[in-house]
C-alpha cells in the first residue's frame, strides 16, 4: 500500500466531490471537469468507501449533501479557494492586485458601473474584473470573491450583507406618458406592458406587481424581453410600460428619459445584498471594494 503523508483520499476524487457538492449535480460537475457523470460517481463512491459514511443522499434524480458531506465540502471549498488565490498571485508575480465581482447585467450597467470611477480614483493599482451574468451558477466561479445579489439574504456558504432595499413602480417614455396622462393604476392591465423574463426567479414581473397591488387582470398585452435594460430602452421609445426598480431607473427618471406613470408604488419583496464565501479569506483588493460599496450604500440610504 502506498503511504500517503496526509492520509487523504485521492486528490482527483476530492476535486470531483467538491465540484459535485458545489453544483449539487454530478452532471454539472462532470461537465466542468470534462469527465463523465459515471466517473464522478465512482470518485465519490471511492471516498465514501474510504470514510465509511455516505456524502450524498440521492432522492430521485437530485443529490443532497449529508452532514459529513457538508463538513468535507466546507473544508475543501475554503482550501481550494485559498490555493487558487496563491496560484493566481504566483502567476501574476504579485505585480497586480485583483478582485473579481459578480452581478447581474441590469445591476452592473445601471448601478455598479456609474459608481466604479470612485473606486478607481482611490485604488488605481487594483484591477477589478467583472463577471456579469443573470445566471447564479456563474457566481460560483473560483475567481469570484464578491457578489451583488438580489433576493432574501440566504445563499449556501455565503455571508450576505444587505446593501439596500428597493421600491418598484411603472415607468414609460415621455411621449407615452403624455398620450396616457389620465391613466390610473387600474388601467395598467389594458396598456401594452413590457415583460422581462428569463432572469432571477425573485425578480418581480407584471403578474406579481398587479397581484400585489390588488388590480384585477386577464391576459396581458405587450412585448417580452430577456434583458431589463432592453425593456427600459423600449419604454423610453414609447413602446409600453415597464416595471421600474427605483435603484436602477432613478437616474433615467431624473433626466426625463423615463416617466413614472400612475401613482402605483410597491416595496420590492427582496433586497440587494453584498455576499462573499464564508469559507474564504478576502484579498486586500476585495476588502477595499467591499468597504467602498458599504460606504456608498450608506450614503445613498441617508441622502
Amino acid at each position: 500500500m502506498v503511504y500517503r503523508f496526509y492520509d487523504l483520499p485521492s486528490l482527483t476524487a476530492l476535486v470531483g466531490f467538491e465540484a459535485a457538492a458545489r453544483h449539487l449535480s454530478f452532471n454539472l460537475a462532470a461537465s466542468e471537469l470534462n469527465v463523465t457523470a459515471g466517473e464522478i460517481g465512482r470518485q465519490i463512491k471511492a471516498i465514501e468507501d474510504e470514510l465509511g459514511v455516505p456524502l450524498f443522499v440521492r432522492p430521485g434524480t437530485s443529490v443532497i449533501l449529508t452532514s459529513a458531506g457538508k463538513e468535507l465540502y466546507s473544508v475543501l471549498a475554503s482550501s481550494f479557494s485559498q490555493a487558487s488565490d496563491v496560484v493566481g498571485a504566483i502567476k501574476r508575480g504579485d505585480r497586480f492586485r485583483n478582485v473579481t465581482i459578480a452581478s447581474t447585467d441590469a445591476f452592473a450597467s445601471m448601478w455598479l458601473m456609474p459608481r466604479m470611477p470612485r473606486f478607481w480614483a482611490q485604488h488605481g493599482d487594483i484591477t477589478v474584473d467583472h463577471v456579469i451574468s443573470d445566471s447564479s451558477r456563474d457566481y460560483l466561479r473560483a475567481e469570484v470573491e464578491l457578489r451583488i445579489r438580489y433576493g432574501f439574504g440566504l445563499w449556501p456558504d455565503e455571508t450576505a450583507e444587505l446593501l439596500f432595499g428597493d421600491v418598484i413602480y411603472p415607468v414609460c417614455g415621455p411621449g407615452f406618458a403624455q398620450e396616457h396622462s389620465d391613466a390610473t393604476a387600474k388601467c395598467l392591465p389594458k396598456l401594452p406592458l413590457l415583460h422581462v423574463e428569463g432572469i432571477q426567479s425573485d425578480w418581480a414581473g407584471w403578474d406579481e406587481v398587479l397581484r400585489r397591488a390588488g388590480i384585477p387582470y386577464g391576459p396581458l398585452r405587450g412585448h417580452r424581453f430577456s434583458k431589463f435594460f432592453v425593456a427600459l430602452q423600449a419604454a423610453q421609445a414609447d413602446q409600453g410600460v415597464a416595471v421600474g426598480w427605483h435603484r436602477l431607473v432613478r437616474t433615467s427618471v431624473e433626466e426625463g428619459k423615463l416617466v413614472r406613470i400612475t401613482d402605483l408604488k410597491l416595496d420590492a419583496p427582496g433586497g440587494y445584498y453584498l455576499t462573499w464565501n464564508e469559507n474564504r479569506v478576502l484579498s486586500p483588493g476585495a476588502e477595499r471594494l467591499r468597504e467602498l460599496l458599504r460606504k456608498i450604500s450608506a450614503e445613498e440610504l441617508n441622502a
